[in-house]
């Protein structure tokens, strides 16, 4: 008895394969759109946490800069950043709109016209980052 496969149980096989992936990469996707997209969705409340905590423990007007490629923590007015990191474009996710600042205060409360909507986006996954001006931060699907 000779050991192995015959040609036609190799094909079969890549043809069983090829239909099983057929069927799982586009849900394999989507996972990972969905995964991308709340991973970028969670930098933009901890930046928003960190600003926060910065400015109170600095005692100082700090401003929270979201951007597409980069999320920043600079004091009011100057041109150093006391902290930043890529913003979601580095997850390749689409943040939509112009870059938006909120600014807070020596107390850690948000000023001026503060509340903001941001809505990120990679495939067919999609979550919007709602940001108040009392400074709760939410998460929507």
């Amino acid at each position: 008895m000779k050991r192995g496969a015959t040609l036609l149980e190799l094909t079969l096989m890549l043809v069983v394969l090829g239909l099983l992936l057929a069927i799982a990469l586009p849900r394999l996707n989507g996972v990972t759109d969905g995964l991308a997209v709340n991973g970028a969705a969670q930098d933009i409340v901890a930046a928003h946490r960190r600003a926060r905590i910065t400015a109170i423990l600095n005692s100082r007007v700090v401003e929270l800069t979201i951007a597409a490629d980069d999320l920043s923590i600079r004091p009011r007015g100057a041109t150093t950043d006391l902290w930043h990191t890529p913003g979601p474009t580095a997850r390749q996710v689409a943040l939509t709109g112009a870059p938006k600042k909120i600014i807070f205060s020596p107390v850690g409360l948000s000023m001026g016209a503060s509340n903001a909507s941001f809505f990120l986006r990679r495939g067919t996954a999609t979550r919007t980052v709602v940001v108040s001006r009392l400074g709760r931060v939410r998460v929507t699907p």
